[in-house]
């Protein structure tokens, strides 16, 4: 196994120290940071543990729980519940996520499915009228697409089985950061803008997010006293104040009969979600995706998320290719087939396993995988949409099973954490409220927006007369892409990504552990290094690093087709040195550049 050389480590680390000791401030295309606002920088190596997220604010909740003598589980919830302030539109508890947990005592991995469920009326014609599908945008912006929320469910089972603070004392800084306020960045200015058109429908979002009417100024402060108080309450109250009492019945009347501001045109659908759906909900503990990889074990989310499943089969393609000796545009096509191939795969087999019979065993054997993985040739590419292999008799030699069906739509944001503490615990926890904006719904009152995650079912069959395990049901939870991913060596946590980004999540987080492992680049720079994401379509999208490159005409030659996309993923990512410090990365430039921070930077616990 090639991995990241020690002058690459030494070069990160050295970064990280320049970075902490000057205070460096965020990438130029950040805005200025407010006082008291903590500057953004993209990589952090210490001990005493340490946090990467989006947001600054975020990760310094974190830090102050693991500074506190909490556990990277504390430290995951007070950091996704400030993200829920300052990242309203990605993710929060309006929304849910798929939480994954390394214990270094026992040396487990063990994840937590808080994805949200369909109301129990809910057929597989929940997106269609008079058999037809209705448009993705009528669904989006409609009590119709919201599903119970699952994530304050998810930190109250996180919680209980592995934490060491109540929920309402990790509830106090992100209830403090919607009271006083944040500082606005370009970011979230710009997600408002783009969501502009949705949200003055709905008198509650406009007052929240549009005070006045206008788009908030980079630089000013946003307050979401709303917010603050239902934090509050769930810190009295517990989180299962969101499933039964007050806040479940307004969400239950907003869902029901939308706040539409009567001027409005949009055409917005109510939904059927009931105070019994919500009574009714529960995460589910259960075991993680597995699979070997250079030696290593890559942990991640079994279904209802394709993440673990899609992920993991990409890699046993890709075990029997020596991706550090080729080439670029070499390593770049490899990665493109074996993406093409597993989401051909996905789509077929990948549903709620509670209604689907989902072969993940199957799926993620090497057997599969090299019946699969010998379609991919070096000078040739395959054409999409990709016909599916049957993981329960795979074919020698290569053939496809199956009718192709084209990949459905699904949203592009979500917000991403990893966490590691001083006594080697590790968190990866992906959250969302799935588009940006979610279903544009602000709870009145309540401070925060709903979801439409139950716009991830497929609105119908993908193709006539191909089965689909992604159609809605009765209390089912959407198919996802979320991949919180943890990676062990010999039993010991070495490494946690996971990414933002809908479909591309899955291309994201699979590229960053190939580039990282594979191609030795330091975690940072593969978080950073421009991404190409194959999701079983017509065209691969690139970033336009990439689709300025040479290399564009290098696969091209080689019978790739391409896309531009403007910005793949938003990953953040943890790693522990030789030497037993802790390394975090977060993005240089997306989404404005990440943040990353550790408890005591380049020294001694």
């Amino acid at each position: 196994m090639r991995r990241p050389a020690p002058r690459q480590l030494a070069l990160a680390a050295a970064l990280a120290g320049t970075l902490v000791a000057t205070g460096a401030a965020a990438p130029p295309s950040a805005p200025p940071q407010a006082a008291g606002t903590p500057a953004k920088v993209p990589v952090a190596v210490g001990y005493g543990g340490v946090v990467a997220s989006v947001d600054a604010d975020a990760s310094a909740a974190g830090i102050a729980v693991l500074r506190s003598g909490g556990n990277a589980v504390d430290a995951a919830v007070a950091t996704a519940a400030a993200l829920g302030v300052t990242e309203p539109y990605s993710a929060g508890i309006g929304g849910g996520g798929y939480f994954v947990y390394y214990d270094a005592k026992t040396r487990r991995v063990q994840t937590i499915d808080g994805r949200e469920t369909a109301p129990k009326t809910a057929t597989a014609e929940l997106f269609q009228e008079n058999g037809v599908p209705i448009p993705f945008e009528e669904g989006q912006t409609s009590g119709r697409s919201v599903g119970v929320p699952g994530t304050p469910a998810t930190w109250k089972s996180a919680l209980d089985a592995w934490g060491t603070r109540p929920l309402g004392q990790l509830l106090v800084p992100a209830e403090k950061l919607a009271r006083d306020g944040f500082t606005v960045d370009a970011t979230f200015r710009a997600q408002t803008e783009a969501n502009q058109a949705r949200f003055k429908d709905f008198p509650d979002t406009r007052r929240l997010f549009l005070p006045g009417g206008a788009l908030p100024v980079v630089g000013s402060t946003f307050k979401n006293p709303d917010l603050a108080a239902t934090y509050a309450e769930l810190g009295r109250k517990g989180a299962g104040a969101l499933y039964r009492g007050p806040i479940a019945e307004d969400i239950v009347n907003t869902v029901r009969k939308p706040p539409v501001d009567p001027a409005a045109t949009r055409k917005v659908r109510s939904g059927d979600l009931t105070a019994a759906d919500l009574r009714a909900y529960a995460t589910k503990r259960q075991e993680p995706t597995r699979v070997g990889y250079r030696g290593l074990d890559v942990y991640s989310m079994a279904p209802s998320s394709s993440g673990g499943t899609t992920v993991g089969e990409a890699l046993n393609i890709l075990e029997r290719t020596d991706l550090g000796s080729l080439s670029e545009a070499q390593y770049l096509h490899r990665f493109i087939e074996a993406s093409r191939i597993s989401f051909a795969d996905r789509g077929r087999w990948v549903g709620d396993p509670a209604f689907e019979q989902v072969p993940t065993r199957e799926l993620l054997s090497q057997r599969f995988a090299d019946a699969r993985g010998c379609l991919i040739s070096p000078d040739r590419t395959l054409k999409s949409p990709l016909p599916p292999g049957d993981p329960r008799a795979p074919q020698q030699p290569c053939t496809a099973g199956g009718q192709a069906a084209p990949t459905t739509y699904e949203g592009e944001n979500t917000t991403h954490l990893t966490v590691a503490d001083r006594w080697g615990n590790v968190v990866s926890y992906t959250l969302t409220i799935e588009s940006t904006g979610g279903s544009a719904i602000t709870v009145p009152g309540r401070g925060f927006l709903l979801n439409n995650e139950l716009t991830d079912f497929s609105f119908a069959p993908a193709f006539p007369g191909v089965p689909d395990p992604n159609l809605p049901g009765p209390g089912k939870r959407p198919r996802s892409s979320m991949s919180p991913t943890i990676v062990l060596d010999h039993g010991r946590a070495v490494l946690a990504v996971g990414s933002p980004g809908g479909a591309t999540i899955i291309t994201t987080v699979l590229q960053t552990l190939t580039e990282h492992l594979d191609r030795g680049l330091p975690l940072v720079d593969a978080i950073a290094a421009p991404r190409a994401s194959q999701r079983n379509q017509a065209t691969t999208e690139l970033e336009p690093a990439l689709w300025n490159s040479p290399l564009r005409t290098e696969l091209e030659a080689l019978g790739q087709a391409f896309r531009q996309n403007p910005e793949i993923g938003a990953a953040t990512g943890v790693q522990r040195l030789p030497d037993g410090r802790w390394l975090a990365a977060a993005e240089t430039t997306r989404r404005g550049g990440g943040s990353a921070m550790a408890v005591h930077p380049h020294g001694t616990p």
